[in-house]
């Protein structure tokens, strides 16, 4: 099987989730934007597939959940 990669990404003053080059959604925080990835993530382990999962850690400033 194959490796399904998410990353969470900023866009402008949101969030998007990339995924095999393209940025997917616009997302308030980073929290909301995790949970999208983590649900494609969970349909990709049932297909068999190695996943990866990547959120970056909160900027001097920010917020917990990156709004």
């Amino acid at each position: 099987m194959g490796l399904a990669q998410y990353a969470i990404v900023p866009i402008r003053d949101q969030w998007g989730v990339l995924h095999d080059g393209d940025i997917k959604g616009e997302y308030a925080t980073k929290e909301s934007a995790f949970e999208s990835a983590a649900a494609a993530a969970s349909l990709a382990i049932r297909e068999g597939h190695e996943v990866h999962l990547s959120v970056p850690g909160r900027e001097p400033g920010e917020s917990a959940l990156g709004s």
